[in-house]
């Protein structure tokens, strides 16, 4: 047997600070090396913060990483531990996003990532050069390149985020080439599904290479991106670890690298594609550590968790369903992202809410609530539940269209929750603008439209002038699928310094608010899913009604903005979805969607920073970049 432990540490950095984040590297890898784990890997551009965009344009940022990484080194000098972290390192005109091997206090060598991505939220090879195969550059007198590493436990490489999703990788050579683990530091940020995706994924990798790999993800959010932390251990295919995520930390487990060895000599293909690349492609060369790594005479074999066997999995456990789990990480992944943006920024003394009584303020108002707890782990119910009283604020502001429904479903919630409620009529100020208008208008009478729209402002502008003196954070509320039609107002209910569902479709906010109702039974939440769902600027409003059914909304949001159909082909795939409903009127949704979200975009680019949870995001600045000027002629045919 060839023992070794492999760890995992997930560190919550933030963008910019170079040294608290390595001083949480520093405590975790003294925390490895006392529990004796043989090699650890840090997240992907750990040091500086991910992700750092054009601020790595900046000769300062990109020097003090590097003397950040030399403090790290010099902090772990005593230690026998072996440690991968994510570094940004400059070469002349280059700079690269890399994996540092640090061992015993001496920066044994880096290796720059090659696949560098540039879609949905990534734009890397904007500011970074790609890693290629044979590439050997001088950092400050360090080895950078494409190389394995050398130690007294085994042979192992290390490559970064992107290099692991391609097939085409460097991992195949780097295995070919003697690498038995290869570690992979990563900041994958969540959305909805990855984690299943990334299980899947590494295990092909590990399996078609023949290699164990770690794999560990950044953790926290910075700006809209959320990373849910966690990582992997898979040796050959085979599962050995599963890092919690969503949580800062360190995990490890024992492999037996003879395994590793014992697969390859067993799998005759990996042995003839073996022969193959020694016949047409050099080896990777290797950087080997100079003394001794971690005691692990004393490891025992990874043998199965008590009362199981090699050959039965582990006794089964009651489990939430798929739909559950996912409505769960959903809620933990926006949580971490309104607690991040309000304690990284650190400009913020509470935060503040317009809850109306519907879906949206209530779904944001849960989250933050969630992000408070978050924020104070130290506190017991007691204490959190007197906290939330100054850290959560709640306003409703009725008009003459406002339900009592609505106003006591909000009073409900934020009694369930413990966060102040303050009732502010705005009526007269309603009255007052729309005389003030109808002057400018030399007095005409102001569209529905603009009435309605009138109230929104007011409420918009109220929260910023509480916001600027309390010093609170101002959540914005609004849903994907209503912002996608723009069934907004700019300078009203699309105001809010972060954006908390704004990458939320409608009929997920529902499925959210049911599965949070399930779990938690707050009155306040049963009495804001028995109103209708409307924004109460006119009498009896109905979303639906206004727009489309929520269901069939969705469908068009996804089928037009991720699939990227045209009209025609929506309306196609509407009456494969929706059967019921006769064609000619999923035509006309589909028409309706489609002219709606052209123009529409103008509004969306203007509100803020967003959370981003999924695959399709309404942001222009991260994710779907649309222009905001142009027609619709094109969009009748989908060839």
């Amino acid at each position: 047997m060839r023992l070794v432990k492999l760890g995992i540490a997930n560190v919550d950095s933030t963008v910019g600070a170079v040294r608290s984040n390595v001083d949480r590297c520093i405590a975790l890898a003294h925390r490895a090396a006392k529990d004796d784990v043989t090699l650890v890997a840090f997240p992907e551009q750990v040091v500086g913060g991910y992700a750092a965009e054009d601020l790595v344009q900046w000769r300062g940022f990109v020097a003090t990483q590097w003397e950040e990484l030399e403090r790290f080194a010099a902090e772990t000098r005593g230690l026998a531990t072996v440690f991968v972290i994510g570094v940004t390192a400059g070469v002349g005109g280059d700079l690269f996003n890399c994996g540092a091997v640090v061992h015993a206090g001496a920066i044994v060598g880096l290796v720059p990532k090659e696949k560098l991505p540039t879609y949905n939220v990534f734009y890397e090879a904007r500011t970074f050069s790609r890693g290629v195969p044979g590439l050997h550059l001088d950092a400050r007198g360090i080895p950078l390149g494409d190389y394995v590493f050398t130690s007294d436990f085994g042979t192992f490489g290390v490559e970064v985020c992107e290099d692991v999703w391609s097939p085409d990788g460097p991992m195949r050579r780097r295995c070919y080439s003697g690498a038995e683990i290869v570690v992979n530091v990563s900041a994958s940020p969540y959305r909805t599904g990855v984690v299943a995706t990334r299980r899947e994924m590494l295990a092909t990798r590990a399996a078609d290479n023949q290699t164990t790999i770690v794999y560990a993800n950044l953790v926290g959010a910075n700006d809209g991106l959320i990373f849910d932390g966690g990582g992997f251990v898979n040796q050959n295919g085979r599962p050995m670890l599963e890092a919690q995520r969503f949580k800062e930390g360190l995990s490890s487990v024992v492999v037996d690298l003879d395994r590793t060895s014992r697969c390859r000599r067993e799998a005759s293909t990996w042995r003839s594609d073996l022969e193959q690349f020694r016949a047409t492609a050099p080896t990777v060369p290797a950087l080997a550590l100079r003394g001794k790594t971690t005691e692990r005479g004393h490891l025992s074999y990874p043998a199965p968790a008590p009362g199981t066997s090699f050959f039965l999995p582990s006794k089964a456990v009651p489990q939430a369903s798929p739909r559950d789990e996912l409505l769960d990480d959903l809620y933990d992944a926006l949580a971490i992202g309104v607690a991040d943006y309000y304690r990284k920024i650190g400009a913020f003394t509470s935060i503040g809410i317009a809850l109306s009584g519907g879906r949206d303020s209530l779904l944001t108002l849960l989250i933050a609530w969630r992000a408070v707890a978050i924020m104070n782990p130290d506190l017991d119910d007691a204490a959190l539940r007197a906290a939330m009283k100054d850290k959560l604020h709640t306003f409703y502001m009725p008009t003459r269209f406002s339900s009592s429904a609505t106003q006591e479903a909000a009073r409900l919630i934020a009694q369930d929750l413990g966060a102040s409620f303050l009732v502010l009529p705005i009526e007269d100020a309603f009255l007052r603008e729309e005389a003030a208008t109808r002057d400018m208008l030399r007095g005409a009478d102001l569209t529905e439209l603009t009435r309605q729209n009138v109230q929104a402002r007011i409420r918009g502008q109220r929260m910023w002038n509480w916001s600027n003196t309390s010093g609170a954070l101002f959540l914005q509320t609004g849903n994907m699928s209503e912002r996608s039609l723009g069934y907004t107002t700019v300078g009203g209910d699309l105001e809010g310094a972060l954006s908390v569902i704004s990458n939320l479709p409608k009929t997920v906010v529902i499925a959210m608010l049911d599965r949070l109702h399930a779990r938690f039974a707050l009155p306040g939440i049963a009495a804001t899913l028995a109103t209708t769902a409307g924004p109460e600027l006119a009498a009896d409003q109905s979303g639906e009604a206004e727009l489309m059914p929520f269901e069939i909304l969705d469908a068009c949001l996804y089928l037009f903005g991720a699939e990227k159909l045209a009209t025609d082909e929506v309306a196609t795939a509407l009456g494969s979805l929706f059967p019921d409903i006769e064609a000619d009127r999923l035509r006309g949704y589909a028409e309706k969607f489609s002219k709606l979200f052209i123009r529409s975009i103008y509004k969306w680019v203007q509100a803020p920073i967003s959370l981003h949870v999924g695959s399709l995001d309404l942001d222009r600045e991260r994710a779907l970049q649309l222009p905001v000027v142009q027609r619709t002629e094109w969009s009748g045919k989908g060839k």
